[in-house]
């Protein structure tokens, strides 16, 4: 699901996936759910590195990544199928109507990794996109009051909030 390549050019953040993915294992223990929260949230941490230097969360890792989480939740928990498929298209329709309202703001990119955020936490993504808004705005103000009206034209990546959000629910949020 990772690219080989970007492993080889990226060793500090296959590092810290590496390490995330360990963190989550030790919390959750090595349970079906642990694994699968530790893959995604490894695949959350090579997709915010490469937002942060594209602005761009491609395609070819956040779809395939989200319907591999979204089906191992529900083969592991069948009884909650309904749950995490709501989840996940409700966290992508949410995402979908802002784009749409705000096409400058938040890219499509996001709305499909709303879809990663749903399968990968449940009900929990609500919790885990208020502190990744909210994380993201903090960033905002500060960018504001460090450079002035000259942040104004400027964008920032949102994935890397979103995950922020999405990992920190992950493990403060652990059954």
């Amino acid at each position: 699901m990772i690219p080989a390549a970007w492993i080889r050019s990226h060793p500090l953040g296959s590092l810290c996936a590496a390490g995330l993915a360990t963190t989550v294992l030790v919390r959750y223990g090595f349970t079906a759910a642990g694994q699968v929260v530790a893959l995604a949230c490894a695949v959350l941490v090579v997709l915010s590195v490469i937002d942060m230097e594209s602005r761009r969360l491609p395609n070819r890792i956040v779809l395939p990544a989200a319907a591999l989480v979204l089906a191992a939740r529900v083969v592991t928990s069948p009884q909650h199928t309904a749950a995490w498929i709501g989840a996940t298209l409700g966290a992508a329709g949410f995402f979908l109507v802002f784009a749409l309202a705000f096409p400058g703001g938040l890219g499509m990119g996001d709305v499909k990794l709303a879809f990663l955020l749903g399968a990968m936490l449940g009900g929990a993504v609500v919790p885990a996109a208020v502190l990744g808004t909210l994380a993201g705005a903090a960033a905002a103000v500060v960018l504001l009051v460090r450079d002035g009206r000259r942040a104004l034209g400027r964008t920032m990546p949102f994935g890397p909030f979103l995950a922020f959000g999405a990992i920190a629910t992950a493990l403060l949020l652990a059954p």
